[in-house]
């Protein structure tokens, strides 16, 4: 009896990996778990989801190798094994976009509804900063912020944009970022700022691409 092939047990343990990304609240934890570690609990809350079947989420996601976790007191804390994961994540969405019409649609009839423009990219972004000719705002909760943003960033959460133009500069142009490339909170908040005004463009992804391309990351 011949042994199996080896190629066809690497396809096996390819599949596997395929496989367990293949449900969307397993994406929107690892989209979570970009911003950096996160509690079961935490995660069950962000989500709006059971705590019972974002663990049992979890354990799926750690046995196929893209996420690790460790216990600190009464609390387990996950975060993703490596960054890897998020270049399938990205790769999974390129795939998508070239390739699904409804996900044409949904980015025609959503997204560019709120922004048409072009995005800022890192490297733009990292130019204007040293530069100082642009303001940051990062409008992710203050939790995620605090694991890490975009040095010199302001933290204006999307529900307290409204309460805070006032005190952002009109004469600077302002870009805004949140988790990830169609992290719908900087659409929002790009559309809300130039309605008053402001010359706003988004970044082109979230927090956990700038920090996978090795950019400066600051915490507080």
């Amino acid at each position: 009896m011949s042994s199996p092939s080896p190629k066809l047990a690497l396809f096996k343990q390819f599949a596997l990996v395929a496989k367990t990304l293949g449900h969307p609240q397993r994406l929107e934890l690892i989209e979570q778990l970009g911003q950096g570690p996160r509690s079961v609990d935490l995660l069950a809350e962000k989500l709006g989801a059971p705590i019972a079947n974002v663990s049992q989420h979890l354990q799926t996601m750690r046995r196929a190798g893209l996420v690790a976790a460790e216990r600190q007191g009464k609390f387990v804390v996950y975060r993703l094994a490596d960054d890897s994961v998020l270049a399938a994540m990205k790769a999974i969405r390129r795939v998508a976009e070239n390739n699904l019409a409804e996900v044409d649609k949904i980015v025609r009839g959503y997204f560019e509804e709120r922004d048409s423009l072009e995005p800022v990219t890192r490297e733009e972004l990292s130019g204007r900063l040293r530069d100082g000719m642009v303001t940051v705002l990062d409008v992710r909760p203050a939790d995620e912020f605090a694991l890490g943003h975009v040095p010199g960033a302001l933290n204006v959460p999307l529900s307290e944009l409204d309460a805070r133009l006032a005190t952002l500069d009109p004469e600077k142009d302002i870009v805004a970022y949140c988790r990830g490339a169609y992290c719908v909170m900087s659409f929002e908040a790009v559309s809300r700022l130039r309605a008053q005004g402001f010359s706003a463009r988004r970044l082109e992804d979230g927090m956990p691409e700038w920090v996978a391309a090795g950019n400066a990351v600051a915490s507080s």
